[in-house]
């Protein structure tokens, strides 16, 4: 059952509320140092993540992505990040990890490329309301803060957040699309699983190989 008549406006500002936490959110990745607090900000994004599909799946009474925000609960939220303290603990990685940026060119570097997304989000959706150009500009700015995470960060553990945190937006993105249908918002979530699990065997697998890396 969806929301009350005339509470439309509320709804979508609600969503792009929690749109914008995620966004919020990929910052804080690319502020966090220590290894255990980059695990639980990504914990917390996908949380927020699923919380979005689910708000979605309410207004727009989609079924599809009901089942997505349960996915992203079970995968993104619980799963991925078990494993990865799991992989953490293994390898006995601890403390703070070395960037290629410091903290504020990489904030500066994070603010650019939000501005880029709000570029080319503009006129690709000249003919779209409002609220939707903002929230497809929020999901690109999640994705190419992602990329950024991976390209600025040394530890391999970070750079598969990262590859990870690009595909929470790209999953941001799909639950803002209006009467999506089940298939298509099925496989976006199933790919995004699919990538992070490749990530996390080819991370363990290289440090298997070497031994363990120690930070």
């Amino acid at each position: 059952m969806g929301p009350l008549p005339g509470a439309g406006a509320i709804a979508d500002q609600l969503a792009h509320l929690l749109g914008g936490v995620v966004l919020v959110l990929s910052f804080v990745l690319l502020y966090q140092r220590r290894l255990s607090a980059v695990i639980d900000t990504y914990a917390m994004q996908a949380w927020v993540l699923a919380a979005a599909a689910l708000w979605q799946g309410w207004v727009q009474d989609s079924l599809a992505l009901y089942i997505t925000g349960a996915i992203t609960v079970g995968t993104m939220g619980v799963a991925v990040p078990i494993a990865l303290r799991h992989i953490v603990r293994r390898q006995r990685i601890h403390g703070t990890v070395e960037t290629m940026l410091g903290i504020f060119p990489g904030m500066a570097a994070g603010v650019a490329l939000v501005a880029l997304a709000v570029l080319l989000v503009r006129p690709a959706t000249m003919d779209s309301p409002v609220l939707a150009r903002e929230d497809m500009a929020l999901a690109l700015s999640v994705v190419l803060l992602g990329l950024l995470v991976m390209i600025t960060r040394r530890a391999v553990v970070l750079q598969v957040v990262g590859f990870i945190s690009v595909g929470n937006g790209l999953l941001l993105g799909i639950v803002g699309v209006r009467g999506i249908p089940l298939v298509a918002a099925l496989s976006m979530a199933l790919l995004v699983l699919l990538g992070a699990a490749v990530s996390g065997v080819f991370f363990f697998g290289i440090h298997e190989r070497l031994g363990g890396t120690r930070r």
